[in-house]
C-alpha cells in the first residue's frame, strides 16, 4: 500500500527515515565528535518523533506547521543537552523537551493572556518549591511556599493555575501497544456513574409496567415539571385524585424497581 503524502513545512512526512537503534548511536558518536552531515541526517531522523508530539496538541486549532517548527527547536535543543554517556533514550530525553517548547508557545500565545505580575508570582513560586523540595526531600505546601515569597496564599494559588494550560479530555496520557488511556478515562462523573446509568435503566424499565393514565402523570410531575392542579386541569380530574394517582404510581415503581 503506497504511503499517503502529506506536507508540513514543505517536508513529505511519508518519506521520512527512521533510524535504527544501532544507527542513532553511530550518529550519536559522531556528532559529538563535531560531524555536521551526521547532525543533519540524525535531525531528520527524528523528525517522526516531532509528528508524534505534535498530534497531541491537534484539537488546540493551531496551525499544523508553527507547533512542527516550535516542535524541531526542542529537538534541536534535545539533541545539543543529550548526554550519550548517560543510560537513556534519546527519545525518552526528547520527548519531553519537544513537549515543553510547544507547551512554552502555546501559553505565550495564548489568547487567554495571564498579566505579568501573575506570572512573575507563579514563575517565583515553582522556584521556591523546588528549593524547598531540594532542603526538606518533601513536597512544600502552598502555604509554605507563600511564607516564603511573603505573599497571601490565595495570590499562589491564583498565580499556579493561571499558567496550567487547558488540557483536551481526548488526550491521551498512556498508549502502550493497546487502546489510549485518555484524560478522560481518569475523571470521575458525579451525574453519570454506572450507579446513577443503571437507576436510570431502571426507571424506564419500571415505567413501562404503569398504567396508561399513572405513567402519564408521572412524566407529567416528575420530567415536565408541572404541579398537581396543572396536572389536573390538563387530563380534567381533582387535584386529590392526581395525588392518590400520583402516590400509586409510585409505589408501583419502587416495587418494580
Amino acid at each position: 500500500m503506497a504511503n499517503t503524502k502529506v506536507e508540513i513545512c514543505g517536508v513529505n512526512t511519508s518519506k521520512l527515515p527512521v533510524l535504527t537503534n544501532d544507527e542513532m548511536k553511530e550518529l550519536l558518536i559522531k556528532m559529538k565528535q563535531g560531524d555536521k552531515e551526521a547532525r543533519e541526517k540524525f535531525i531528520k531522523g527524528n523528525l517522526r518523533l516531532v509528528l508524534s508530539v505534535i498530534q497531541r496538541f491537534n484539537n488546540r486549532g493551531e496551525n499544523v506547521d508553527d507547533l512542527f517548527q516550535v516542535g524541531c527547536i526542542g529537538l534541536i535543543k534535545a539533541i545539543d543537552n543529550f548526554d550519550i554517556d548517560q543510560n537513556v533514550k534519546f527519545s525518552t530525553y526528547a520527548v519531553p523537551m519537544v513537549v515543553g517548547e510547544i507547551r512554552r508557545y502555546l501559553r505565550d500565545n495564548n489568547s487567554i493572556r495571564v498579566s505579568r505580575s501573575l506570572r512573575d508570582i507563579a514563575y517565583k513560586a515553582l522556584q521556591v518549591r523546588d528549593k524547598l523540595v531540594s532542603t526538606n526531600n518533601k513536597e512544600p505546601t502552598i502555604s509554605e511556599i507563600a511564607k516564603e515569597l511573603n505573599v497571601p496564599r490565595e495570590e499562589v494559588v491564583f498565580a499556579l493555575d493561571a499558567i496550567q494550560d487547558p488540557v483536551s479530555l481526548f488526550e491521551p496520557i498512556y498508549h502502550d501497544a493497546g487502546d489510549a488511556i485518555y484524560v478522560m478515562d481518569q475523571i470521575s462523573d458525579t451525574k453519570n456513574d454506572d450507579d446513577s446509568w443503571i437507576e436510570n435503566i431502571a426507571i424506564r424499565q419500571a415505567l413501562k409496567k404503569l398504567n396508561k393514565r399513572e405513567k402519564m402523570i408521572l412524566m407529567m410531575r416528575f420530567f415536565e415539571g408541572k404541579t398537581q392542579m396543572e396536572v389536573a386541569e390538563e387530563i380534567g380530574i381533582s387535584q386529590a385524585q392526581v395525588s392518590r394517582l400520583e402516590k400509586s404510581a409510585l409505589n408501583h415503581l419502587r416495587k418494580f424497581i
